[in-house]
């Protein structure tokens, strides 16, 4: 026979046990709606993009399996090289400048001596909140064809002739990588200004007593400091310089799928799926991207990694 107080014992284990999973089911409930979400609109058209890159297929008749025949359209296609060589050289020119001028504008802004930091603060991320549509019309303004434009004007008054932003190669790339940077500056500026204010200021007093001048600290305090900072922000410029697609295709207007100054990889995938109707290549492309996106981040990366690391020597 049971005893009374086995009884309870088991009573409470039981109690006990159903309201953990009472716990464990609220919890996965509160959590569900992002999953959910996630694979409708993230997992999902992955996967199906994996699949459709084997498949031949318009949109509406019947898919036909094609094997590795899409990849080896693209990776044939000269229009596409010429795309990603478009791509690398725009997110350069783009990319590189911001990470090291935001830096260097983050230091500034964290200054004690600057009056209204906080208007100087918000001043330089309103770009980056700006309608790309507004950014891309006037971008298109100032860099126009036309010889009064702001853009050439500032280049006449250096002795230089004027460009043809709109039609030329380089004057393309120089146009869109300016729009670019002037977009996302603001935003790596606030990252780092994040990151420098996590920074004790003990040490920039213990560095200004030893005599390092700003330069001195900005170098040997800052950098190796904001390392965790650049890190992140390199991973995600990479990724999106790899994606360019909005302000190149705005700029150059109706006739960005129809030149190749400007074309990115992204605008070459769009070209293919919605221009000729072949999502087979385009979902081929993607995964193509895919891999030069990883490559990059993971080489951006390693660079990155290395910052404020100093070279130990072996003493003897």
């Amino acid at each position: 026979m049971v005893s009374l107080n086995e009884t309870r014992k088991r009573v409470k284990t039981k109690k006990f046990v159903s309201e953990e999973k009472k716990d464990m089911i609220s919890g996965y409930l509160y959590i569900a709606p992002f999953f959910i979400i996630f694979g409708i609109v993230g997992l999902y058209p992955a996967i199906f993009s994996m699949y459709l890159a084997f498949q031949k297929w318009n949109g509406l008749n019947t898919m036909v399996f094609v094997g590795l025949d899409n990849f080896k359209i693209v990776v044939n296609d000269p229009l596409f090289w010429k795309s990603v060589y478009n791509t690398i050289v725009i997110g350069l020119m783009g990319t590189a400048p911001q990470l090291v001028i935001g830096i260097i504008l983050a230091f500034l802004l964290n200054q004690s001596f600057l009056r209204f930091r906080n208007f100087f603060r918000v001043t330089i991320f309103m770009p980056y909140i700006t309608s790309m549509v507004a950014v891309a019309l006037i971008f298109s303004v100032l860099f126009s064809n036309h010889e009064t434009s702001l853009a050439n004007y500032v280049l006449s008054i250096f002795g230089f002739d004027p460009v043809n932003w709109a039609t030329s190669e380089w004057g393309t790339k120089i146009a869109i990588s300016i729009m670019v940077f002037w977009r996302w500056v603001g935003y790596n500026t606030i990252i780092y200004l994040a990151g420098i204010q996590s920074i004790s200021n003990d040490l920039y007093e213990a560095a200004t007593i030893d005599g390092a001048n700003k330069f001195q600290q900005l170098l040997h305090i800052t950098m190796p400091l904001l390392k965790p900072f650049i890190i992140l922000t390199v991973f995600f410029s990479t990724v999106g310089a790899l994606q360019l697609f909005a302000e190149p295709t705005i700029f150059l207007g109706a006739g960005a799928f129809t030149r190749d100054e400007a074309m990115t990889v992204v605008m070459y995938l769009y070209r293919d799926a919605f221009k000729l109707q072949s999502f087979g290549t385009a979902s081929a492309t993607a995964i193509i991207l895919l891999f030069i996106i990883i490559i990059f981040a993971s080489i951006n990366t390693f660079l990155t990694s290395g910052i404020g690391r100093k070279k130990r020597g072996v003493k003897r």
